[in-house]
């Protein structure tokens, strides 16, 4: 079991997620397969990468045929993390044919998004190299599939932003505004955690710099988003804020201009892209002698 798995164990339940998507896919039966192969006839496959990247998932596929059919066996050559290129094979799994057959499109439709995630998050955060900022991700992931594209941007060597609405706060634009401004928000989510006896992390998203100033006047936060800030707004805020409070910036950063905001002495980075608007990695589970 992987570290992502052990810090995450109870944000996701493998068994419940196998189980949905094999109804989903198999139902009553994989029948080109049972009609076909018989029953006890045993296989070989290799999964075979078709396109340079970063590799992400082989932890995963590991515990996917491992779930369904536990006699499978697993020959592991290259692991999660590896640059890898057209022509590269990463694992060979040998058993049961047909159930070889069932996984197939379950562990291919995984690990191919997994590293063309991992693979444009290890683009994202090579171009920040020399400076201090982590890039993140967020809450824009593909419903039912967040854990294991949180843990592909962690394999493509960024990190994680929360990874629900309940392990940290953060004060939005629409809090603020309901709430009726910064200081009722921010008053509001300190009283609400004592009186639960919480720990959270507090992250407040500020709009301009008279919301960055109303922060530093108020207090009781951890780290301050700049949301939609241009570069020479962001270097503006980060002067003010003084190392006070953690700083993300946010919205409309792409590889264009990443790097100008990490030059800026931000310490996060939170793109959405990196989950929903991300090309799977081409790869393919082939049979072979």
């Amino acid at each position: 079991m992987t570290d992502f798995i052990k810090l995450h164990k109870k944000d996701f339940r493998f068994k419940q997620f196998i189980s949905n998507v094999l109804q989903e896919d198999v139902s009553d039966g994989d029948h080109t397969s049972l009609s076909i192969i018989p029953k006890h006839h045993k296989g070989k496959m290799h999964l075979l990468v078709k396109e340079d990247g970063i590799l992400a998932g082989v932890e995963a596929a590991k515990r996917i045929l491992k779930e369904i059919d536990s006699t499978l066996k697993v020959k592991v050559l290259i692991n999660d993390g590896a640059k890898v290129r057209k022509g590269d094979v990463v694992f060979t799994v040998g058993g049961n044919a047909r159930n070889l057959l069932v996984a197939e499109r379950l562990v291919l439709n995984v690990m191919q998004r997994m590293s063309g995630i991992a693979t444009k998050t290890f683009h994202l955060q090579s171009l920040c190299k020399g400076t201090k900022t982590k890039v993140i991700d967020t809450r824009k992931t593909t419903p039912g599939f967040r854990f294991f594209e949180k843990w592909a941007v962690v394999i493509g060597g960024a990190a994680n932003h929360r990874f629900g609405l309940y392990d940290m706060i953060l004060i939005k634009d629409n809090h603020i505004d309901f709430a009726g401004g910064i200081p009722q928000a921010i008053a509001s989510v300190n009283s609400y955690l004592k009186t639960k006896k919480k720990k959270l992390v507090i992250e407040i998203e500020t709009r301009s710099m008279d919301d960055v100033k109303a922060v530093l006047a108020t207090g009781g936060v951890d780290r301050i988003m700049l949301d939609n800030f241009t570069p020479k707004q962001t270097l503006a805020a980060v002067k003010l804020i003084n190392r006070r409070y953690e700083v993300e910036s946010s919205g409309g950063i792409t590889e264009k201009n990443i790097r100008l905001y990490a030059a800026c002495g931000v310490d996060f980075i939170s793109i959405g892209a990196l989950t929903h608007h991300v090309k799977s990695l081409d790869l393919s589970l082939k049979a072979i002698d």
